[in-house]
Order: structure tokens, then C-alpha cells, then sequence
């Protein structure tokens, strides 16, 4: 007897494999695929977290209304104008549900984040793919693969797994050159962490702009990956679609709670930065001692590649730190075979890791 039938083209998708956790006889790895913060989460947060514990038996608020009023005020942002998510992943699907339909396309770089491609099958609708030069998007052939079939534009500054990000003249340039029908994302899950004079937030396009929205999310500078929680903020239109596609009450009492402190806990988030200008660099410096080339990033993680074949492949180098208890992230999935994401962890994680590295290299 057989079972109903999945939609067609849903059993072709391949599910998203999040960062292992495991390293097999390994009681307590270090676990640098995820890219979650080695601070572990805002102290504000984790205290507006447990004031929920005699509420779970209540619903939370469908309209997330103090949450968005918090982001609202960091950001000086509307607040009518402002969508949240169980993570910004979730935000990603809604766009996919609301704006794409069998047939039509969404535009992403070479080695743009996966869950583009996830939102696009799950919609039956195409996957157009520009070329990235030295693992960096490329605006020219991104506007020259836009074709009548395109309805969204993904773009995450910076980008995840490379790192890299595109100044705020060139978001500027992509949209400018979009037809006015095609809905730009800019994703900047990363942004909090940037420090660099010619990247600035899209935010203030998404303000006056109707095809532009930024998704932001809570799982790395903030901690919070456990509680999944994300936001988007665009024009008036654009939220109200997506309001029209998500549940109900998509994010949880706690989840709320802690995202409205989360935001306003400066002191964390600019500790969290402190660490992290530290030790990109750092690994960076240390890693390209070794002979590896690492690609210059600007997020919680570094880029490294490996060689293509012989007995220092990416796979060679994945299987030797995972016997040391070090767990970072294989990009075959994003067609960076010879390449490994690391995450930027704590002080001893990170010397773990370059010492590793180093010996992987030496063959000591």
C-alpha cells in the first residue's frame, strides 16, 4: 500500500546539515562550525529568560509588540515596519512563500548561504547563481543574471562561509540596477560584528526603498541561537505579505523576552566585538603561517582552503582536527570542497586550533 505523495520536487531537496557537535571518542569537543559565540549569551538576556518560567502555559504575543518596539528603538526604526522570525532562516522561507512562484527564480551569489537555494525549491521555483570573484560577490554578474524570471535577489553582507562583504556603494549599485519588481534581501545575520568605514548597514534602503528588506537574527553576536530569533525590517507592503504567511505565534514567551534585552545590552555586544577583533585576526595570522591560504573575512569565523588532492586535502584536515576535539564546518555543500569554515571560539579554543593546524601541516 503506498502513502501519499510529497508536492513534486520536494523529495529532490536536499535538507540543510547544520554544524556537527560530535567527534567521535571525544567526550567535550570544541565545536567551531556553528559560528555561535564563544561568550556564550548576553547576561541580560539570560535573566529576562528566566522571568518566563511561570508563564509558559500562556501564548505568547502574536505581534511580537515589545520586542519590535525594542529593536525599534536601537535602530530608530518604525516599528510597524518590523518582522520576526523563530531565526532569520524562518524569515527567508516567508520571502519564499509570499513572493515566489513555480517557475520564477531567486539570484544568489556562488557561495551564498544554502538556505537560499532551500527557500527557492521549497517554492518549485529556479536557482540562479552569479560567479563570485576571489570569494567575494560580484554586483556586475549578479545584475547580468537577473532575467525576466527573477523575483528575489539574496545577498548576505557579510557573506556566510566566506566572510567577505561588499562595501555599502556597491548594495547601493545592485539595487539601483534591480528591476523594480525584484525584491533585494540583504542578509546581515554578520553585521553586528563589522568595522569597516566603507560598510554600512541597508537599513536606511529598507526604509525608503519598496523592494528592499534586511534580515537580521539573534543567534550570533546575542548568544540566542538556542531560542531561534530573528528579524526583518522593510517597507510596509513587504511586511504585510509576510505577516500573511507566518504563524501565528512563530515566536516563543522566552524567545521574546530575551531578544527585547538582548538588544539593548551594549556592553555585551561590544565585549563580543572586543573578542572577536582580536582573535580573527589572530587565527588569520597564525593559520597563514602555516602555508594556508585563508580568505579575509569579517565575521565570527574564518576561511581556510586546503590542498585539492594529496595528503592535506580538506577532508585530511577535518578528520585530523576532529581527533584533537576540534569540530569545524566542511563546505562541499557550498561547492568549497577544498576549504574549511572555523569559527572564531574562545582564547584556548583558538590556540587549539592554530596548533593543530600547524601540526596537521608539519605532519609532526
Amino acid at each position: 500500500m503506498s502513502g501519499p505523495t510529497p508536492r513534486k520536487g520536494i523529495m529532490d531537496i536536499r535538507p540543510y546539515k547544520p554544524g556537527s557537535s560530535e567527534a567521535p571518542g571525544i567526550e567535550k569537543p570544541a565545536k567551531l562550525s556553528s559560528n555561535e559565540n564563544p561568550l556564550g549569551a548576553s547576561p541580560k538576556a539570560i535573566e529576562a529568560y528566566k522571568t518566563c518560567a511561570d508563564s509558559l502555559h500562556l501564548y505568547p504575543d502574536g505581534a511580537w509588540v515589545k520586542l519590535r518596539e525594542s529593536i525599534a528603538a536601537r535602530y530608530e526604526l518604525d516599528a510597524e515596519r518590523l518582522v520576526c522570525g523563530a531565526g532569520s532562516d524562518e524569515i527567508l522561507q516567508m520571502v519564499g512563500k509570499a513572493y515566489l512562484n513555480p517557475g520564477e527564480a531567486i539570484l544568489r551569489s556562488e557561495f551564498g548561504f544554502l538556505v537560499y537555494g532551500l527557500v527557492a525549491k521549497q517554492s518549485l521555483a529556479d536557482i540562479q547563481v552569479a560567479e563570485e570573484k576571489n570569494c567575494t560577490a560580484d554586483v556586475d554578474a549578479l545584475l547580468a543574471a537577473v532575467t525576466d524570471k527573477t523575483r528575489v535577489v539574496f545577498v548576505a553582507n557579510p557573506n556566510n562561509p566566506t566572510g567577505t562583504y561588499l562595501p555599502a556603494s556597491e548594495i547601493r549599485r545592485l539595487h539601483a540596477g534591480l528591476p523594480e519588481n525584484v525584491l533585494l534581501v540583504v542578509d546581515e545575520a554578520y553585521a553586528e560584528y563589522m568595522r569597516r568605514d566603507d560598510f554600512e548597514t541597508a537599513l536606511p534602503m529598507a526604509s525608503q526603498f519598496p523592494n528592499v528588506l534586511v534580515t537580521r537574527t539573534f543567534s550570533k553576536i546575542y548568544g540566542l541561537a538556542a531560542l531561534r530569533l530573528g528579524w526583518a525590517y522593510g517597507p510596509a507592503d513587504v511586511i504585510g505579505a509576510l505577516n500573511r504567511v507566518r504563524g501565528p505565534f512563530n515566536v516563543s514567551v522566552p524567545a521574546q523576552a530575551a531578544g527585547a534585552a538582548a538588544i539593548h545590552d551594549l556592553e555585551f555586544e561590544e565585549r563580543s566585538v572586543e573578542h572577536n577583533e582580536q582573535w580573527r585576526p589572530w587565527l588569520e595570522r597564525e593559520i597563514a603561517k602555516t602555508g594556508l591560504k585563508v580568505t579575509p573575512g569579517y565575521g565570527n569565523f574564518v576561511l581556510v582552503h586546503f590542498d585539492p588532492e594529496g595528503a592535506k586535502t580538506a577532508d585530511a584536515a577535518d578528520n585530523f582536527l576532529k581527533s584533537k576535539g576540534l569540530i569545524v564546518r566542511p563546505l562541499q555543500p557550498y561547492g568549497l570542497g577544498d576549504a574549511l569554515r572555523m569559527t572564531v571560539g574562545t582564547e584556548d579554543e583558538n590556540r587549539r586550533l592554530a596548533a593543530a593546524l600547524q601540526e596537521f601541516v608539519s605532519g609532526a
